[in-house]
């Protein structure tokens, strides 16, 4: 007999909590990000994760991939990467004493792609993923591939100072659901990773969700309720980062190139319902939109020269932000 969909969702989202309780115990000193990076997959999303090397992101996305069950694969991008290093490309195959072309499938055919070091790849490498992390689907000599589903890019980047890096285009920024920062953890997780990499290895983390029971999952995300006041302060919140509206502050002006789009705002309520549907609620808060607002802006919020300056970031810009979506309530 099949199970009540309340029962359903429940089992489903324990499995989640579970796999975040043990993600949590191998990837020590990140909790928070843990927690996001979960919520960005319910969404359906694709994720950037920026930071350092060396602070565990591909140690990070192998582990939750072994988690969810899903085929994965890595792609180190590199200066020298060519486009086809990804898609796939046509080879002449012999067969019978007759020569045809057959397309060999390129590592982009995965459920989650590990993107490790996306800025290093040129633009032209970089664009190679626009398609696939938008339509799902890659086209090679005019012949359109559907990609497997789910199908998640989590691609990390090292800060854009360091040398050997390409800025990713604005375009390829926007198909990330959130972008998340990888801090540096505090003395005592450093004490504790130091421990627990310098000893015995760990072993395998079991799969806790099945390709199809995360497909199913995301579904469910999208059943989640929310109040028409709350989408009306998305919408007054997406509007307030653009710096030619009557209801942007000086600083906004001064600071701000572009601000984010329609994209921006549906990454924010998706992210939302994925985080109240883990913490069991049938429709999402105020807080559900407060946590998920950053991750979803701060890499669609162009910045102008003058706030390179003077070191404002995002964040710095965000607390006018909300006050003006508060106030046009």
């Amino acid at each position: 007999m099949p199970q009540d969909p309340r029962q359903r969702a429940t089992t489903l989202t324990t499995k989640v909590q579970t796999l975040a309780v043990e993600l949590k115990q191998r990837i020590i000193g990140q909790d928070a990000l843990i927690d996001d990076l979960l919520v960005g997959l319910l969404a359906g999303g694709h994720v950037l994760l920026e930071g350092l090397p060396g602070l565990g992101k591909t140690l990070l996305v192998r582990t939750l991939a072994r988690g969810l069950g899903l085929e994965h694969s890595r792609v180190q991008c590199t200066p020298d990467l060519m486009p086809t290093d990804i898609t796939g490309t046509q080879v002449l195959d012999e067969q019978d004493g007759r020569r045809e072309f057959r397309f060999q499938r390129g590592p982009v055919f995965a459920g989650l792609v590990l993107a490790d070091e996306i800025n290093r790849a040129t633009p032209k490498t970089q664009s190679a993923l626009l398609e696939a992390m938008q339509e799902h689907s890659v086209t090679v000599a005019g012949t359109t591939h559907a990609l497997p589903a789910p199908f998640h890019v989590i691609a990390t980047q090292n800060p854009i100072e360091l040398e050997g890096t390409f800025p990713l285009p604005e375009a390829q920024l926007d198909r990330f659901l959130f972008r998340l920062d990888v801090a540096t953890p505090p003395v005592d997780a450093m004490v504790r990773i130091l421990e627990s990499t310098t000893g015995g290895g760990q072993a395998e983390l079991e799969e806790h969700l099945s390709a199809a029971e995360l497909v199913e999952l995301q579904g469910i995300v999208r059943q989640v309720l929310c109040g028409s006041h709350l989408l009306q302060y998305v919408a007054h919140l997406i509007l307030a980062t653009h710096p030619e509206a009557e209801s942007s502050d000086e600083r906004t002006r001064r600071f701000v190139r572009y601000g984010a789009s329609a994209r921006a705002g549906q990454a924010i309520v998706l992210g939302a319902k994925a985080r109240a549907l883990l913490a069991g609620r049938p429709a999402i808060e105020r807080e559900d939109i407060d946590a998920c607002a950053m991750p979803a802006l701060r890499h669609r919020v162009l910045l102008g020269f003058e706030a390179d300056a003077e070191g404002v970031r995002v964040a710095d810009l965000y607390p006018s932000w909300r006050t003006s979506a508060e106030r046009a309530l």
